[in-house]
């Protein structure tokens, strides 16, 4: 098993990064966007922003930031994707759309539907074969490269309606998964098929010791859960007491760093880490070497990028982009500062805000980190707080105060006729926490990380309450929501519907 493991990762590491190219990235993304106008040309809404015209014009990456608007999840599908999901062909893409990918995000639909066509799954498989490649650079031993790997994520079942199928993404992917991988996936679709996701931990946890796992790709959190109920059922000390070969978490979705200290305490011996950037609407990026935790930017797989400054000059108070808001392409950009992003894919997503914010540390190689969401950042009074300012100083306080943070949540509340933070955390023994000392920590780190907080501590921002819970509050919210499942996320800043509900829930249960 060896010579096979060795044989497989000298064949990978060919496929490896560096790769040698002309292209720059510019030039990458000017040859994609050229493509996705030519492909789209046709469709409605090809004609309707005039694609053919954007084509022959001098600069066509000038032509389209002018012609074509800027689109959130709302206004797209009002006025373009409802008419694909009512299977009429060549809406906003060639064809009818085969899939649409739930999601549940921070727009103002309870559930997002993102179209998922044959060609965006031929473009996610590109950087899923590349990331593949450049696990060879991780210094993992070579045996563990033919051993399995277990997926956790959603449901694979899917619904039809109408024409289509609706579904987590997951499950579309699991449609679409490459024959050769099938060999090595786990936990297989007898388990991922059960529509509850407690009854899938249940199944794995059964499953686990028929199992010789080398590879993990999944949300930490839920990872985390899955390792949890595996210990406890078996009675293990840690998770390489069944998984011995287990050296490679690949992860995504939410910030790792919060969870490192509790993951960690799972594991038998150190393990490796990737971070990637996949969401419904596209394979965006992933760490390319165990070097560095920055991704890198896939620049040549179906998806033309634009970039928004994160700044009041280009949003309003609610996370919304300004009419005039301005955007750069990849060539344009500039390390240290934050940038939303939008995108131009393949399933006919144009101009489309995903929502996230970036921040790129080498423009050169288009190195980046994700560090927040246009919504989920708190400028209640102008401190300007982003959900990486957020885990940083989460993490700080956790780390001086041995708490064991999993999840936060924060939320502006008013103080008199000033406002204060109310942060909510969970512990591994919330009831031997200090919580004015874990408040004072917090607030210490986060004055020492952002100046913009620590003037408005001094003047509106009179408070910083905690308060503690068990970890496992949070995850029974989401359940209550009906949202518990291997996607779901914990949404960092409290704000609107989603305050309302969490301190609904917190009153509700007696933990309020």
């Amino acid at each position: 098993m060896y010579l096979l493991g060795h044989v497989i990762k000298t064949g990978i590491r060919l496929g490896a990064t560096p790769r040698v190219t002309w292209r720059s990235p510019v030039s990458k993304q000017r040859k994609t966007l050229i493509r996705l106008l030519t492909k789209a040309g046709d469709t409605a809404f090809g004609q309707t922003y005039g694609f053919r015209q954007i084509l022959s014009h001098p600069t066509p990456v000038d032509a389209f930031r002018e012609r074509v608007p800027i689109h959130d999840y709302d206004k797209i599908y009002n006025e373009w994707w409802h008419r694909a999901r009512a299977d009429e062909a060549d809406v906003c893409w060639p064809g009818r759309v085969p899939w649409f990918a739930l999601s549940s995000g921070t727009s103002n639909a309870a559930s997002k539907y993102i179209p998922v066509t044959p060609d965006i799954i031929r473009s996610m498989r590109k950087v899923t074969r590349r990331l593949f490649c450049d696990m060879a650079l991780f210094r993992l031993p070579a045996d563990v490269f033919t051993k399995q790997m277990l997926m956790v994520g959603s449901c694979t079942t899917l619904s039809p309606e109408g024409r289509h199928w609706v579904g987590d993404l997951s499950g579309i992917i699991g449609l679409n998964r490459p024959f050769w991988l099938k060999k090595y996936y786990r936990p297989g679709r007898e388990i991922t098929d059960l529509p509850e996701w407690s009854d899938r931990i249940e199944r794995i946890a059964e499953e686990a010791p028929k199992w010789d796992i080398g590879f993990i790709v999944g949300n930490v959190a839920w990872v985390q859960m899955i390792f949890e109920r595996i210990i406890e059922r078996h009675g293990l000390k840690n998770i390489h007491e069944i998984w011995p070969n287990f050296s490679l978490l690949c992860h995504g979705g939410i910030f790792f760093e919060p969870y490192r200290q509790t993951f960690e305490q799972l594991l038998g011996k150190p393990v490796q880490y990737v971070d990637s950037y996949m969401a419904s609407e596209g394979f965006m990026g992933y760490q390319p070497g165990p070097d560095s935790r920055l991704m890198r930017l896939a620049t040549d797989a179906g998806i033309f990028f634009e970039f928004i400054p994160f700044n009041e000059a280009n949003f309003d108070e609610n996370g919304n982009p300004r009419p005039e808001a301005h955007t750069l392409t990849v060539g344009e950009v500039e390390p240290g500062k934050h940038y939303a992003i939008l995108l131009s894919t393949d399933a006919g997503a144009w101009r489309y805000l995903l929502g996230d914010t970036i921040e790129f540390a080498d423009t050169k190689r288009l190195l980046f980190k994700v560090t927040g969401r246009v919504k989920h950042y708190l400028s209640v009074v102008g401190e300007h707080l982003s959900v990486d300012n957020m885990n940083t100083a989460i993490r700080q306080a956790d780390l001086a105060l041995g708490v064991g943070v999993k999840e936060f949540s924060v939320s502006a509340v008013q103080d008199g006729s000033h406002w204060a933070h109310h942060w909510y955390i969970s512990a591994d023994n919330p009831a031997t926490v200090d919580a004015g000392s874990f408040a004072a920590a917090l607030d210490e780190h986060l004055k020492t990380i952002n100046d913009d907080y620590a003037v408005e501590r001094r003047y509106a921002l009179r408070a910083v309450r905690v308060t503690v819970l068990p970890h496992g509050v949070f995850y029974r919210w989401l359940e209550e929501k009906g949202k518990l499942n291997g996607q779901a996320k914990i949404p960092r800043v409290l704000k609107g519907d989603a305050k309302q509900s969490w301190e609904s829930y917190l009153h509700s249960s007696g933990h309020f």
